[in-house]
């Protein structure tokens, strides 16, 4: 069996529940499990979705969202904190006054990724119209390390994407509405090989990597934001940490279970062996 590190690492999650387990608060907690981080949880939205897509959504309220964080931040604290599903505008506004009650927003040793959930495979909205304008300001007031897809850049930006130029744009024009890092993924670009750029204030580095033509990508956001709060809460500096969360994404797709109908959920256990008889 493979031996994890004693748990000494934190990261909450704020963020939605994927009953299927392939995507949100399910496969954030596998992610940082498999790295041997400590994950908690604030849950934003209870979702009745599969491999076939999202049907419905309940919101949690927002009050209740906020007491998850205060008895999480008021016990056990965080290390780094990843934010995936925010769907309206009261909810943002109240997640932003939780962290920085807490002294989150205000901690240069705390990172905060901020996966900007937008639009399920299927389609289905997930952010309220009105509410991306108070998605913007939260990024240009927390300054958070931004990992939105090509959809969700195009959308924040007014910007369309249609080739490695245009993603570096892009990048610079996301840094410039206030986050400190953005890591912009490629797969949805219509190539046989697949980019993803970390850009910051100064530089752009890239991973390029040929392209896995499978249906079973489900979640593979929230993975590989949840794989890179993994790492900055073990205080690997932001390269790193990006290069360990794409090649995690990577393999976790390669060796997909090929479970549902539909786009079928990633792998994120293929690093942690099989416990003995």
């Amino acid at each position: 069996m493979k031996k994890i590190n004693n748990l000494s690492k934190t990261v909450l999650v704020v963020a939605g529940s994927d009953p299927s387990g392939g995507a949100g608060i399910q496969a954030d907690l596998k992610t940082l499990t498999s790295f041997g981080v400590y994950g908690m949880t604030a849950i934003t939205a209870l979702t009745e979705q599969n491999t076939n897509g999202v049907f419905d959504i309940f919101e949690v309220p927002v009050d209740f969202v906020v007491k998850q964080i205060n008895c999480c931040l008021s016990d056990i604290n965080a290390t780094a904190v990843k934010i995936g599903m925010l769907h309206s505008a009261e909810l943002i506004s109240a997640v932003f006054e939780a962290l920085y009650n807490h002294n989150i927003l205000n901690n240069k040793n705390i990172n905060i990724v901020l996966d900007p959930v937008m639009v399920a495979k299927g389609g289905h909205i997930l952010l309220k119209e009105n509410a991306i304008d108070a998605l913007k300001n939260f990024i240009k007031i927390a300054h958070p390390i931004l990992t939105p897809n090509i959809p969700e850049a195009e959308i924040l930006t007014g910007m369309k994407i249609n080739n490695l130029k245009d993603m570096k744009n892009v990048g610079k024009k996301l840094i410039n509405l206030g986050a400190s890092h953005v890591i912009l993924k490629g797969g949805h670009m219509e190539t046989p090989r697949m980019t993803d750029l970390l850009v910051n204030a100064t530089e752009i580095h890239s991973i390029e990597t040929l392209k896995i033509l499978t249906n079973h990508t489900h979640g593979t956001g929230c993975t590989m934001a949840s794989a890179l709060t993994a790492c900055l809460a073990k205080s690997y500096d932001i390269k790193h940490s990006f290069r360990i969360a794409h090649k995690y994404v990577n393999n976790a797709i390669k060796t997909s279970p090929k479970f549902g109908a539909g786009n079928g959920p990633v792998n994120h256990c293929y690093n942690i062996n099989k416990i003995s008889d």
